[in-house]
């Protein structure tokens, strides 16, 4: 089941993040930046000021009582001069976040999410959907074009201390792009 996370989710999803993170950090990545992201952006705390945003929705796959899968969805525009450039000044909502539990990998849950990441930001009236996504990670650049994204360009990353390279993906939206 994918809903709209709430206010009593932010704990879980920060033990979702906590669990599914490391899977898109670049190779040699030092935990310690890996601990200090962590602590920076996927805090309960974090996630409580996100579901508080009205700018922001959270959307979660949810088996039983367990968080399984979210994305974290951006309606508002971008300050980052590359991301500006890459989508040349249409409306875009941002992907920000897109992580499902290794235990569902390969079983369509995270095509699952994915649509109706998409569909929620169409209701929007975007144009399209974009995503930073590590230029090392193959995995998740794979499953982004077999989900329509393509590659429009270049960004940092900062992760703890390290700044890492993006690539900027775009997704056109229905009748939109």
């Amino acid at each position: 089941m994918i809903r709209k996370a709430v206010a009593g989710d932010a704990a879980a999803l920060a033990d979702l993040a906590a669990a599914t993170f490391l899977l898109a950090c670049p190779p040699g990545s030092s935990p310690e930046d890996i601990r200090l992201h962590l602590k920076r952006t996927l805090s309960v705390d974090n996630f409580a000021e996100y579901l508080a945003d009205s700018k922001i929705a959270i959307l979660v796959l949810e088996q039983g009582a367990r968080l399984d899968g979210y994305t974290l969805l951006v309606d508002r525009q971008s300050t980052d001069p590359d991301v500006l450039r890459a989508l040349g000044g249409q409306r875009s909502v941002e992907l920000s976040k897109c992580y499902v539990h290794s235990d569902h990998h390969g079983r369509g849950a995270a095509s699952t999410l994915m649509q109706a990441s998409l569909d929620w930001a169409a209701e929007r009236e975007a144009a399209s959907v974009w995503l930073g996504v590590n230029s090392q990670n193959a995995r998740a650049i794979r499953f982004y074009e077999k989900s329509g994204f393509t590659k429009v360009g270049t960004k940092s990353f900062t992760l703890g201390d390290s700044v890492e390279s993006d690539f900027i993906l775009e997704c056109p939206l229905p009748g939109k792009g």
